[in-house]
C-alpha cells in the first residue's frame, strides 16, 4: 500500500527526515512513533504528496506522486488523509463541511449525503450534523475530521497524531472506530505520541532526528529489549531516590512505586537492596518485570 524507498527531505541546514525506508502492507495499521522534532509530520506529508523529496521514492497504491498527479481525482479518492492539525471550516456545520469536503473530490451530492450518514453513524456524531465545527469539542472536532477524510470510502487512511491533546477517554473511543474501519479492510498508517496506541498497532516503526532506527511488530520490540525491567514499592516516595546510579539506565515513580530499567548483567535485587540500604531506606515489594511499549521508547528516545 505504501512504500517508501531511501527518502529524504531537507529544510534549509535541517535535515527532517533522513534514508529512510519502510513498506505498509495491507490489512495494517502500521504505526510512526517517536518524540517530538522526530520528523513524523513531515515523512507523512511527503507520503501524501504535500512536500517534495529531496532524494528517494515513494509508492502509495502502487503509484509515484508523478502517477497520482496525473490520475489526480482517482487516486486521491483512494487515501484519506487526517492532518496533525484540525484544518476544517468552524463556520460551517459538520454537514456542510462534509458536503464541502465531498465535492472537492467530485463526488455527487446524493452519494455524500448518503456516506456521510453512515460514517456520522460510526463516530457517533449524527446528532451533531447541524451543530458548527467551531462549537464542537475538541475530541468531536477529531471526530469530524476522520469523517471527512472517510467520505471518500478510501483504501488507505493516514492519520498524524489524530488523538493529540485530547482526553484519554476520547482516545479510546477514536482508537476502537479505527479498528472497526480496520477489520472492514482498511490499511492506516499513524503516528501517535502515545505508547499505548503504538501497543495497538500491527508494525511499529520508531522515528528520531529524521531516521528510522527500529521496524518490528509491538511484541517484537519488547521480546528484544536489552535491559531487565523492575518495580519497587519502598517506604519513602522520594522522585529522585535512584539518581545518579551506576547499573540504573532510567527510573521513574508511578504513584507508590518505582520503575527502574537495568543493565542485563547486574544482579538486580541485591543491587536494589544495597542501594535503598545506602540511603537508608527499605523495600516492602520487588519484583522482575516484562518491559512495556514505554520502557522501549524511553530507552531509545535515549540513544541509550
Amino acid at each position: 500500500m505504501i512504500k517508501v524507498n531511501q527518502l529524504s527531505k531537507k529544510f534549509g541546514s535541517l535535515l527532517a527526515v533522513n534514508d529512510v525506508s519502510l513498506n505498509v502492507s495491507e490489512g495494517e495499521i502500521f504505526g510512526l512513533i517517536g518524540p517530538d522534532g522526530a520528523g513524523k509530520t513531515t515523512l507523512i506529508r511527503v507520503i501524501c504528496g504535500l512536500l517534495t523529496p529531496d532524494a528517494g521514492e515513494v509508492r502509495v497504491l502502487g503509484l509515484t506522486d508523478r502517477e497520482r498527479e496525473k490520475g489526480k481525482d482517482a487516486g486521491a479518492r483512494n487515501f484519506g488523509y487526517m492532518p496533525q492539525r484540525f484544518s476544517l471550516y468552524g463556520d460551517l456545520t459538520v454537514m456542510e463541511n462534509l458536503l464541502f469536503f465531498g465535492e472537492m473530490y467530485s463526488l455527487k451530492k446524493e452519494v455524500i449525503i448518503h456516506r456521510s450518514e453512515e460514517i456520522l453513524e460510526i463516530t457517533n456524531l449524527v446528532a451533531f450534523k447541524k451543530r458548527f465545527a467551531d462549537q464542537l469539542s475538541g475530541g468531536m472536532k477529531q471526530k469530524l475530521a476522520l469523517t471527512c477524510a472517510l467520505v471518500t470510502r478510501p483504501k488507505l487512511l493516514i492519520l498524524d497524531e489524530p488523538t493529540y491533546g485530547v482526553d484519554p477517554e476520547f482516545r479510546k473511543e477514536f482508537w476502537k472506530i479505527l479498528y472497526q474501519l480496520n477489520r472492514e479492510g482498511m490499511t492506516m498508517l499513524v503516528s501517535t505520541p502515545y505508547m499505548d496506541e503504538a501497543e495497538l498497532c500491527t508494525w511499529v516503526a520508531f522515528m528520531n532526528e529524521g531516521s528510522v532506527h527500529v521496524l518490528d511488530t509491538p511484541v517484537g520490540l519488547k521480546e528484544k529489549f536489552p535491559y531487565q525491567v523492575w518495580e519497587v514499592m519502598a517506604d519513602t516516595k522520594e522522585p529522585w531516590l535512584f539518581g545518579k546510579t551506576d547499573g540504573i539506565l532510567d527510573y521513574s515513580l508511578f504513584g507508590d512505586k518505582y520503575r527502574l530499567i537495568m543493565d542485563k548483567n547486574v544482579e538486580a535485587e541485591a543491587f536494589i537492596e544495597q542501594t535503598l540500604t545506602t540511603k537508608g531506606c527499605t523495600f516492602s515489594q520487588l519484583q522482575k518485570v516484562a518491559p512495556s511499549i514505554e520502557d522501549v521508547f524511553v530507552i531509545m528516545a535515549g540513544g541509550k
